[in-house]
């Protein structure tokens, strides 16, 4: 917030989007931390950042805007400056009543409820934290947690259900055309270390055999190389080796230097892919987090 404010302190308008670049390129910001994302990849975090420390400011009564898409330092900035503060922080905005108002206003929005949006918090961080970043966070201890559960659940199940389960997601996927044409290829007893196949595209231009273990202990290297001498028996080079549980070193290595393309889905993978294409999981709520569209406004006059 500091930095911003001293951006404006020439007392001109200031466009935000050039504001946050002006303040990327003091920062000395490498082009991955100027890209660098929010969690849900919707927004980089230094532009988030940027804009929320212009809608401190501007609570505070620091900044204003003269018009739509653009900022003014105001003589309350000017006089902040003047007193050389270290940096800006919650603390020190709660000396306006305007901040603590709308601080006070969040508050109340949630029903006085413990909170760890920044605006409710006292004590200040190396780096403020915004709304963005901690529905982010929520979000992902939510995404943590459903496939801590969605793994548990699939370890309990029959090597059956389990095999039903990679038919669905594959397909899911995009493999295999329709589930009835994949479910006549996988699930077989497994021949050569190979538990049945599944076209790689509806048209069934190309085949990838598939391995399924519900196994609980580490998957290591000879099964692996069982598996991938069984694709060269096959006169195939393309495989897919799924477990619920992990695969030790020695087997990732081994199937990244051999000449058939060997995918290996673990335990963690697995259930990742399984929410992220609706495979055992429904959709419980539905947010939907909207920004202003700057280019919408801009030009025009209040």
């Amino acid at each position: 917030m500091l930095p911003l404010l001293k951006l404006a302190a020439d007392q001109k308008e200031h466009r935000l989007r050039d504001a946050t670049e002006m303040l990327a390129i003091a920062f000395g910001l490498t082009d991955d931390e100027r890209n660098k994302m929010l969690p849900s990849g919707t927004f980089p975090v230094f532009d988030n950042r940027a804009g929320w420390a212009r809608t401190y400011l501007k609570q505070a009564g620091l900044l204003e805007l003269p018009r739509r898409g653009y900022f003014r330092i105001t003589p309350r900035g000017l006089e902040m400056l003047a007193q050389q503060p270290a940096r800006i922080d919650i603390p020190l905005l709660n000396q306006f009543p305007e901040f603590v108002a709308f601080r006070q206003k969040r508050v109340d929005s949630t029903q006085n409820e413990p909170s760890t949006d920044p605006l409710v918090q006292d004590a200040p961080t190396p780096a403020e934290t915004t709304p963005e970043e901690l529905f982010a966070q929520a979000y992902q201890q939510l995404r943590s947690n459903l496939e801590a559960e969605l793994l548990d659940q699939i370890r309990n199940a029959t090597p059956a259900f389990f095999e039903r389960l990679v038919i669905d997601l594959l397909v899911a996927m995009g493999y295999g055309g329709s589930r009835q044409d994949a479910g006549s290829v996988l699930g077989q007893s497994g021949d050569g270390g190979i538990d049945g196949t599944i076209k790689e595209d509806k048209l069934g231009l190309d085949v990838i055999y598939v391995q399924a273990k519900r196994w609980d202990s580490t998957v290591g290297r000879p099964e692996i190389q069982k598996f991938a001498g069984a694709l060269q028996g096959q006169r195939a080079n393309k495989g897919v080796f799924l477990t619920t549980s992990n695969f030790s070193r020695e087997a990732r290595d081994y199937a990244s230097v051999i000449t058939s393309k060997i995918i290996l889905v673990d335990g963690a993978l697995l259930v990742k892919l399984m929410a992220d294409h609706g495979v055992g999981v429904s959709t419980a709520s539905t947010y939907e987090i909207k920004k202003i569209d700057t280019d919408y406004f801009e030009g025009d006059s209040i």
